[in-house]
């Protein structure tokens, strides 16, 4: 037993000598935080793990609430997608009001949930904000002008504009299943900026959309030093507050000592304060009778930035459903917000479950929650 006890010290030892080594000591972290937890990659109550900022609300203003609230039924197919699929919320507003409304798995009205990559067209949103304020000069502006590290060769030639279309040509790899990779380092660094700034701009700027978190959380560190605040504080005075957001939420930093927002990621908040940036974006950015965002950033955002990727604009998905124009804040795990523009309706499915994917045919998970989501608003009386 002695010498069995000794070799797994042994082999404890040496693994964690080697993960030093060769500079992946973040993997530490995630085999805490995820593996430990009995997860194989990242899931929608991990914020409960990570280091958290607060987004403060001010004065709720709750939705209205249909007549026929939940009235609708939901059809066999909603059924059997939302127990597969693990749904926790599945929520449809019609004309700010709403109409069908479920949880489930214990989830509630205040439950929070990990909106993964749904933050991205939230942070596009700081930004639009930031040029509204003239604290960024616009999408043309070139990182040079916030980091040393963007001055020579072809990052010389990267813009805002380029991170919030996806075009940088960063030297990224989107993975969410490899331990070892760009992705994961970032999701369990201690030191968000310093992992970013390493990745090199391998590709001409601005000329075609390829994924990449990276381009967001960069995006972030020049929002953050754009408005002289972190991004939690100036996503709570800019649009949570103003927006009347029913509950704060929590925004995932890299550690208490770097305060690095994981902007590719990682707001914990509610479906019914998550569809509030649907609203905004239908209403061409006012909030009553607030200007939040300026209309022609808005139309910018639910327009292709790409003629060859016609499905993302600034920093949203963009689809069409019928003939029917559709704009969606999209998350790993199955994490929609699906906004119809034209008929004012707002569908929201958070959940735990990897997705089928968003393929337009009908057969991913997201056109089946715009079909279903869509026949319920237009069910109600």
């Amino acid at each position: 037993m002695k010498k069995i006890l000794t070799w797994i010290i042994v082999v404890l030892g040496s693994l964690i000598l080697l993960i030093y080594a060769f500079n992946i000591d973040y993997l530490l972290k995630g085999v805490r935080t995820i593996y430990l937890t009995g997860n194989n990659t990242a899931f929608i109550s991990d914020y409960e793990y990570f280091e958290n900022r607060e987004i403060k609300n001010s004065i709720p203003q709750p939705w209205l609430i249909h007549k026929n609230y939940n009235s609708i039924e939901e059809s066999e197919n909603l059924k059997k997608l939302n127990k597969e699929r693990k749904t926790k919320s599945f929520l449809v507003i019609k004309n700010d009001s709403i109409v069908f409304e479920k949880y489930y798995d214990g989830h509630q009205q205040t439950s929070l949930s990990n909106s993964f990559s749904v933050a991205k067209s939230i942070v596009t949103s700081l930004m639009g904000k930031a040029i509204m304020e003239g604290k960024i000069k616009g999408l043309d502006q070139p990182l040079s002008d916030y980091f040393d590290e963007y001055k020579e060769g072809l990052a010389s030639e990267l813009t805002v504009g380029d991170l919030a279309s996806m075009s940088s040509g960063m030297k990224w790899k989107e993975k969410y299943y490899s331990v070892i990779n760009i992705t994961s380092e970032s999701y369990f660094t201690d030191d968000l900026r310093s992992v970013i700034l390493g990745q090199e701009i391998i590709k001409k700027p601005g000329q075609s959309f390829r994924y990449s978190s990276g381009d967001t959380q960069l995006l972030g560190m020049v929002i953050e030093k754009a408005t002289g605040t972190t991004l939690t504080n100036y996503l709570s005075e800019k649009f949570w507050k103003p927006m009347g957001a029913e509950n704060s939420a929590l925004w995932q930093i890299d550690s208490e000592d770097s305060g690095m927002e994981k902007a590719y990621c990682c707001i914990a908040s509610t479906a019914r304060d998550f569809a509030r940036f649907g609203k905004l974006y239908i209403n061409k950015g006012k909030w009553n009778d607030e200007v939040i965002l300026d209309s022609s950033f808005v139309d910018l955002s639910i327009n292709p930035a790409f003629k060859d990727s016609p499905y993302y604009g600034y920093g949203w998905w963009l689809y069409n459903y019928e003939g029917k124009k559709v704009f969606t804040m999209n998350g790993h795990r199955g994490q929609f917000v699906i906004s119809f523009p034209e008929e004012n309706i707002i569908i929201v499915r958070q959940g735990d479950f990897n997705s089928k994917g968003n393929t337009d045919d009908g057969s991913g998970d997201l056109f089946q929650y715009i079909s279903e989501g869509y026949k319920i608003a237009n069910s109600i009386k």
